[in-house]
């Protein structure tokens, strides 16, 4: 029997959030609803009951549907990608990218390999290759340490991680939990390092595009997709900077078509197709305009949260440190005493929410490897607006009554 270790933050997430008054814990932009996401489309375009052009084909048979994904969805997905050689065929469609980050590496992985993992990172990206009989080399974060390379990553330490067994380098771009991004100058120096030795990079790119806090001048980065190497493969999905992972609906993206060819024969033993309805409104939300006024709003929002949290830690700035995200949705913040020992973050988060009903995430719990991490929660910030506002009134009602009071170490 494969042995996993258990996935942490999802099961904090599944412990917490459904008694949270203020979820700040939420790694997705705010949800929107049909009705919503109609109001951000062309009103001439949105529901039609015939031809199938608007959000629902009410005529369709609810059979299996095409099997990799429709045309119109998997054709969407690739326009979002400035590359003639990511197309149509080079999609796959799945289960939300949660589906698709585990068959690329059930597919490609085997017993023995090596895999090069960015840290921290989504725990299904270094403990399913783990489980699958790999030998898992975390590139660190290191905190504080801006130089070298975006969000203290040393593309030179990477350099000093491959080995001559070295399949894999796994990528979380913008990274989730601190919300830095890989500019496309160390991009450039990731993959000459991947073609020089033909390592496989995965990239997953579930917050992609949502570059909010970029700075002054700076261009957003391609997609892995984008820089001229077969041997690469992107997932992606439409619950995080899309706002509806309500539809399930995530992605698989390869130039190398044998690869997307792999995962389609794995995917056979799993969930066979995505859901119809799921598949048409996805295909709808990516449909312009209203794509681009669905990210629109996401960016704004992000934009007006991050400066609401930026504003907490600076008034607290004496107990609360952190590295401010450049994308994404979630920032990863370190809270320690006055004089600076970390916080236990788990106790933290758990009488924060006892008191307050605000919720985050431990790091060090649902990060951390062999103690890493400590002091540090997770905490989302695209929450609408008003929730936003909220929790960190209640954040700051507990840090003035209890956090000098009591702080856990």
């Amino acid at each position: 029997m494969v042995n996993i270790k258990k996935f942490e933050v999802e099961q904090w997430m599944d412990a917490h959030e459904t008694w949270a008054t203020y979820n700040l814990a939420e790694t997705c932009c705010a949800s929107i609803s049909l009705d919503d996401l109609i109001a951000l489309s062309n009103p001439n375009a949105a529901i039609k009951k015939a031809d199938g052009g608007g959000l629902l084909n009410y005529t369709q048979k609810q059979t299996y549907g095409p099997i990799r994904g429709s045309s119109v969805l998997r054709s969407r997905i690739a326009d979002f990608y400035d590359t003639p050689t990511v197309q149509e065929g080079h999609v796959l469609i799945t289960n939300g990218a949660i589906q698709a980050n585990f068959l690329t590496l059930f597919t490609l992985v085997k017993p023995g390999d090596h895999i090069i993992v960015q840290y921290p990172t989504y725990q299904q990206l270094y403990s399913v290759p783990e489980s699958l009989g790999a030998d898992i080399s975390p590139w660190k974060w290191k905190p504080g340490e801006r130089g070298g390379g975006e969000g203290g990553l040393d593309v030179e330490e990477l350099r000093g991680l491959i080995r001559s067994n070295t399949k894999m380098i796994v990528l979380n771009n913008p990274q989730n939990p601190t919300g830095a991004v890989l500019s496309r100058d160390t991009l450039e120096k990731i993959v000459s390092l991947a073609r020089g030795h033909n390592i496989i990079i995965h990239s997953d790119e579930v917050y992609r595009p949502l570059f909010h806090s970029l700075p002054a001048g700076e261009e957003s980065p391609p997609s892995i997709l984008e820089m001229g190497y077969e041997n690469v493969i992107a997932t992606g999905s439409l619950s995080k900077a899309f706002s509806l992972a309500g539809i399930r609906i995530g992605w698989i993206a390869s130039p190398n078509k044998d690869v997307v060819e792999e995962c389609a024969s794995c995917r056979d033993y799993t969930t066979i197709s995505v859901s119809q309805l799921d598949d048409g409104v996805a295909a709808f939300a990516l449909s312009k305009p209203t794509v681009q006024n669905l990210l629109n709003r996401n960016i704004r929002l992000a934009r007006d949260n991050l400066t609401l949290l930026a504003d907490f830690v600076d008034e607290y700035h004496e107990v609360v440190e952190w590295a401010r995200p450049q994308g994404g949705t979630t920032a990863f913040l370190r809270f320690r005493t006055k004089s600076g020992e970390p916080v236990d973050d788990e106790d933290f988060c758990k009488r924060l929410q006892e008191k307050e009903g605000v919720m985050i995430v431990p790091g060090s719990k649902c990060f951390g490897e062999n103690g890493d991490f400590k002091g540090y929660v997770r905490v989302g910030f695209v929450p609408e607006h008003q929730v936003m506002l909220d929790g960190l009134k209640a954040l700051r009602r507990f840090m003035a009554e209890e956090y000098e009071v009591h702080v856990p170490r």
